[in-house]
């Protein structure tokens, strides 16, 4: 992380935009800007939500490869006489590329996505938080408000939030993540794991889109691998399905 700060400070002093004291034009259809942006923030929270694993999951389908990195974790606070503590703020990542094999030079271009959230969960809500979003997509960037739900145990992940855009005529995302681990034996666990992204747009002229990703595999240690599907629908009298299927690796750094 320290070489990834000096990287950041040597790209500010050699660009002539920054150093001019200038504001650049945002586009939002802009990658470049987006990892920008993506890399202010990571630099921002990576000290304070602590060493925790990070999850990559890599996914190899008959359509697509994609990259992704998904985690939450809960900011750190030291203490003098017990070290770092978690505090009330939890803060979720997603970092998700995707490749799509008819890739041309203008048709099916690789799409990024960078969602951020911080929530502030009060121990008497039992999981229940109020949740700020911002998503960084390949076509804008969209801050959200909502409310968020989060439950861990040893071998059960439940994460879920209903959020809505802060814009006019928002549309409103419904998201879920379950993740289920049971253990086999001493060194194997069954992975499963369900991920659910549902948008409803509020006008009229703006399709429903539905995402559902299923994984089955095993876990030895910080690996896990297996298969996997992803379903896609769009649209709202008429609709697009696709689906992605394949195979999983996924590393808990």
């Amino acid at each position: 992380m320290l070489l990834l700060r000096k990287w950041w400070l040597n790209y500010l002093a050699n660009n002539t935009w920054i150093k001019a004291g200038a504001s650049p034009c945002f586009d939002p259809y802009s990658t470049i800007h987006m990892k920008q942006l993506f890399l202010l923030l990571l630099l921002w929270v990576s000290p304070r939500v602590g060493q925790s694993q990070i999850p990559v999951e890599v996914f190899v389908g008959h359509e697509k490869t994609t990259l992704d990195v998904l985690f939450f974790k809960f900011f750190q606070t030291k203490q003098a006489d017990t070290g770092s503590q978690p505090t009330r703020w939890l803060f979720f990542n997603r970092n998700r590329a995707s490749v799509d094999y008819r890739m041309s030079t203008n048709q099916y271009l690789p799409l990024f996505g960078f969602t951020e959230a911080v929530s502030y969960n009060h121990p008497k809500l039992k999981g229940l938080a109020p949740v700020a979003v911002v998503q960084i997509l390949s076509w804008g960037v969209f801050p959200k408000a909502g409310l968020q739900y989060a439950h861990t145990q040893k071998s059960f992940t439940l994460f879920s939030w209903l959020v809505t855009e802060t814009t006019s005529k928002p549309a409103i995302d419904y998201f879920l993540l379950m993740r289920y681990t049971p253990k086999l034996n001493d060194k194997w666990h069954l992975f499963t794991q369900l991920e659910s992204v549902s948008a409803f747009p509020t006008n009229a002229n703006e399709d429903f889109n539905f995402t559902q990703r299923f994984r089955l595999g095993l876990k030895k240690g910080q690996w896990q691998w297996g298969a996997g599907v992803d379903w896609q629908q769009t649209g709202r009298n008429t609709w697009i399905n696709n689906e992605n299927i394949g195979s999983f690796l996924r590393h808990e750094f």
